[in-house]
């Protein structure tokens, strides 16, 4: 179980700095115009929703019924800790949005210029970097479930939706005036956050393995709120510029494509 650790913190360590590749493809190629922007969000999400239930609740469920519990009680186990993941989550973001609302946040300190649009900009930087968080968490339990094929089919499939998440923070950060290189460290700082929340998770499963159900549910709870109360929201904010719908269907396929063959 110790080398299963190692190996899902490592894991998420790569999975998240694909953000600073993100990052780094809009200093190359420039940032995306709004139709695009759309569609890597909505990828993202479709990534997030499907790893949720794929890499997380179904094994969650698989090792409930190893515990002893029968299927009835593992389902309703873990689909309480999903929504209680999700209700964690969306308090945490209820409270960030009420600290910025008063300046009580550090990002004040001269980072974000005070309007409306930098607001808006600076919480969804913050909510990508919390929510990373759930994402490492996600990546190194996934290696503890007992299958590093499913381990690993998590940590690609994070990885490729970090790519246009990490693009979609470079791009939004590049319309402050920041330099490429600014908006590529940035993007990949939000995504460094994942080895902490795989080390978070490791930590607390190798306490108690009768955890892993529980944590497992959580992360999958905190994910999909995060894609479906924010993403999902962000990338049809304007809906002129196209829809994100069949992005997030590509995402959902695509991470199921993973999942399956690799698992």
């Amino acid at each position: 179980m110790a080398e299963a650790a190692v190996i899902g913190v490592a894991a998420s360590l790569l999975a998240g700095a694909m953000t600073g590749v993100g990052g780094w493809l809009v200093g190359l190629l420039g940032a995306p115009d709004e139709r695009r922007h759309n569609l890597l969000v909505g990828f993202a999400a479709g990534v997030m929703i499907a790893a949720a239930f794929f890499s997380l609740i179904m094994p969650a469920i698989a090792q409930a019924q190893l515990g002893g519990a029968s299927l009835l009680v593992a389902v309703a186990g873990v689909a309480l800790a999903v929504w209680l993941g999700a209700l964690a989550t969306a308090r945490l973001g209820r409270g960030i949005e009420a600290l910025a609302v008063r300046g009580l946040l550090p990002a004040r300190l001269a980072i974000w210029p005070s309007n409306i649009e930098t607001q808006r900009i600076a919480l969804f930087v913050m909510a990508m970097t919390l929510h990373n968080l759930p994402e490492g968490t996600a990546v190194g339990l996934s290696f503890m479930s007992g299958d590093p094929q499913i381990g690993w089919a998590t940590a690609i499939g994070i990885g490729i939706q970090n790519i246009p998440e990490g693009m979609a923070v470079a791009a939004l950060l590049a319309t402050l005036g920041w330099s490429h290189a600014r908006c590529a460290l940035a993007a990949l700082a939000t995504g460094l956050v994942e080895p902490l929340g795989a080390a978070i998770g490791v930590a607390v499963v190798q306490a108690s393995t009768a955890l892993l159900p529980w944590v497992l549910g959580l992360s999958a709870g905190a994910m999909l709120f995060v894609a479906i109360a924010e993403m999902i929201p962000h990338a049809r904010r304007r809906i002129e510029h196209g829809s994100a719908t069949p992005a997030l269907m590509a995402g959902l396929v695509v991470m199921m494509f993973l999942d399956l063959s690799l698992g």
